[in-house]
C-alpha cells in the first residue's frame, strides 16, 4: 500500500532551535483546548524551562496539557520538571521508564524517539528537534543543528490521531486510568494551503516499516537526485540496495552525516560503509561545524521527508518515529537548499582514498563500532537477519576491517 498523500496543507520549515522554539511558544500561547506534546529528550536548561512555563501557563488558563516523554531519553523530568507542572495542572507519563540503569533487556532499545506537538487540533509541529537548547551542548558542538516543519491543513487529522493514540497507549501500560482521553478539540481539517503532505509512523504492530517503505518507494523511483541528511546512518538490505540501483542509472546520490557526533561508536560504524559507497559513487559529506541532528531527504527536488527516523536499525527497527513526507517542488526546494548551505558552510567531503588510508587501529575502532551495534541490534530479537542480508550487500572491507 503507498503512502496516501493529503493536498491543501501549508508547511513551514524550521531551521534547528533558532526558528522552532518561538513558533512553537507562540502557538502553546496561543492555544485555548488542547496540547499534546511527544519528545524523547526535555532538557533541564533554559529552552526546557521556557517551554515548561509556557505549558503550565496554558493549563492554568484551561487548556489541557498532555506532555509524554521518554523514560531513558527524559529520564531526569520526574526531578526537573514533573511536580512543577504537575502543580499547574499539565498531565505528564513516561514512555518505558528506566528502573535500573545496570539491567540490560531488549526493551530498552525500543524508545519513544518522536518529537511531536499538537496545539487545538488546528497546528501540529513534527521533525527531530528536542526539547532542548541548541547550545546544551559541548563548546565545539554548538548550536545543535536540525529541522522541523510547522503543519497546517487536512494532514494533521492523522497527526492529531497519532498524539491522543499515543497518550492512550501509555495511559493504559501505566494503569492511569484518570488519564483517559475525554473528546476536547477535533483537528481543522480545512484547507490552509496547496502543498501535498503525509503523515506516517513507525511502530511495532501496524506500521512496523511505513517509514521505510516511504524511503524505498522514492529511492527506487528517483531519475535525478538523492540528498540526504541524516545523524546516524546504518542502512539495511533494503535500503542499500535501493541506493546502489539509483546508482547504477545514474542518479546522484549525496549524503550529508555527522563529523562531530553524541554517539561515536555509531558514527565509527557508519565509517565502515564510505568506502563501498564512494565507490558506487556516493558522494558523502561530514558536517564540522557543529551537532548534525537532522533526519531529512530530498528526491527529485520534489519529494521530501522532515522528522525524528535515522536511517539505523535503532529507528527503523525499534523506535517509535514519527516523519512527514512531503509532495511540493517549494517545499522541496527550500530544504534541499538548505540542506545546501549546510554542506557548503561546514563540511567536509570524504575522499575514496582516503578511506584506504587509515591506520591499523582506525580500521580496528570502525570493526569494532559496527560489531557493538551490531551486538545490541541483536540483543533486541532483530539483528541477525538485518545483519545478514546488509553483508550481502555491503561486506567489510579493508577499510573496516580489524587487521589480520
Amino acid at each position: 500500500m503507498g503512502t496516501e498523500f493529503f493536498p491543501g496543507n501549508r508547511l513551514t520549515l524550521l531551521n534547528s532551535g533558532r526558528e522552532y522554539f518561538p513558533a512553537l511558544l507562540a502557538a502553546i500561547a496561543g492555544a485555548q483546548m488542547e496540547i499534546h506534546l511527544e519528545s524523547y529528550i526535555f532538557a533541564n536548561d533554559l529552552v526546557g524551562h521556557e517551554i515548561a512555563t509556557a505549558l503550565c501557563l496554558a493549563s492554568q488558563r484551561g487548556v489541557l496539557v498532555n506532555v509524554t516523554v521518554d523514560g531513558f531519553g527524559a529520564r531526569n523530568f520526574a526531578t526537573d520538571f514533573q511536580p512543577r507542572l504537575a502543580e499547574a495542572g499539565v498531565r505528564t507519563l513516561f514512555y518505558r521508564p528506566e528502573i535500573s540503569p545496570f539491567r540490560l533487556r531488549r526493551h530498552r532499545l525500543r524508545r519513544l524517539h518522536r518529537k511531536l506537538v499538537v496545539i487545538d487540533g488546528r497546528i501540529a509541529f513534527v521533525g527531530g528537534i528536542n526539547i532542548v537548547d541548541d547550545d546544551n551542548a559541548p563548546l565545539d558542538m554548538r548550536p545543535r543543528y536540525d529541522y522541523a516543519v510547522r503543519v497546517e491543513g487536512p494532514v494533521l487529522a492523522d497527526i492529531h490521531h497519532a498524539a491522543r493514540r499515543m497518550w492512550e497507549i501509555v495511559t493504559w501500560a501505566n494503569f492511569k486510568r484518570r488519564f483517559r482521553l475525554t473528546p476536547v478539540a477535533r483537528p481543522c481539517c480545512a484547507p490552509a494551503g496547496d502543498q501535498r503532505a503525509a503523515f506516517l509512523i513507525r511502530d511495532n504492530i501496524r506500521h512496523r516499516n511505513d517509514i521505510l517503505h516511504a524511503y524505498l518507494a522514492a529511492i527506487e523511483t528517483a531519475r535525478d537526485e538523492i540528498l540526504i541528511a541524516n545523524a546516524y546512518f546504518l542502512p539495511g538490505l533494503r535500503f542499500g540496495r535501493a541506493l546502489y540501483a539509483a546508482a547504477r542509472r545514474g542518479v546522484k546520490i549525496t549524503i550529508l552525516l555527522q563529523g562531530k557526533t553524541d554517539h561515536p561508536v555509531m558514527r565509527y560504524a557508519a565509517q565502515t560503509l564510505y568506502a563501498t559507497g564512494l565507490a558506487a559513487g556516493f558522494r558523502i559529506f561530514e558536517y564540522e561545524k557543529s551537532f548534525l541532528h537532522a533526519k531529512v531527504a530530498v528526491i527529485d527536488g520534489e519529494w521530501a521527508t522532515v522528522g525524528s527516523s535515522n536511517i539505523d536499525p535503532f529507528s527503523l527497527l525499534l523506535a517509535k518515529e514519527a516523519n512527514l513526507i512531503v509532495r511540493d517542488k517549494v517545499f522541496a526546494g527550500e530544504l534541499r537548499a538548505s540542506i545546501h548551505d549546510a554542506m557548503h558552510d561546514g563540511s567536509r567531503e570524504m575522499r575514496r582514498d582516503e578511506m584506504w588510508q587509515h591506520a591499523w587501529h582506525s580500521r580496528f575502532l570502525r570493526w569494532l563500532s559496527y560489531s557493538t551495534v551490531r551486538l545490541l541490534v541483536g540483543l533486541a530479537g532483530y539483528g541477525e537477519r538485518h545483519w545478514q542480508e546488509e553483508e550481502r550487500i555491503n561486506p567489510p572491507n579493508d577499510s573496516s576491517s580489524p587487521p589480520r
